[in-house]
């Protein structure tokens, strides 16, 4: 049995290189887009603006302020609340800002285990 080769395949070589620039492009986009967002600071309140926290792009808490109004000893398991939605928030911010801006460079294509 022979193999069909389609027709206009002699320019394969010119194609795949074409395919390899523009896959290089692409990769250096999302190396760069990547870089931007761990460079960036995501802020996120919870319980009114009684907790703040900052996290990084790389998933980092940079500041944490609890208002004192938000203290009340007799009720830890609130302010231990607080604390984990913020910080819930702000990695699903992370998460979401990199999955938007990542499919504007992809086309949404979506390209396991870059994001």
């Amino acid at each position: 049995m022979k193999a069909r080769i389609p027709k206009g395949a002699g320019n394969n070589a010119q194609n795949m290189n074409s395919m390899i620039r523009q896959a290089q492009k692409m990769q250096d986009q999302i190396t760069e887009l990547q870089d931007d967002i761990e460079a960036r600071d995501f802020t996120t309140t919870a319980g009114g603006g009684a907790v703040e926290l900052v996290m990084t792009g790389k998933k980092t808490i940079k500041s944490l302020t609890i208002k004192k109004e938000a203290v009340d000893p007799e009720d830890v398991e609130m302010l231990q609340d607080l604390i984990i939605s913020a910080v819930n928030e702000a990695v699903s911010q992370i998460e979401e800002t990199t999955e938007n801006e990542m499919s504007k460079i992809t086309g949404g294509v979506s390209l396991p285990g870059l994001f």
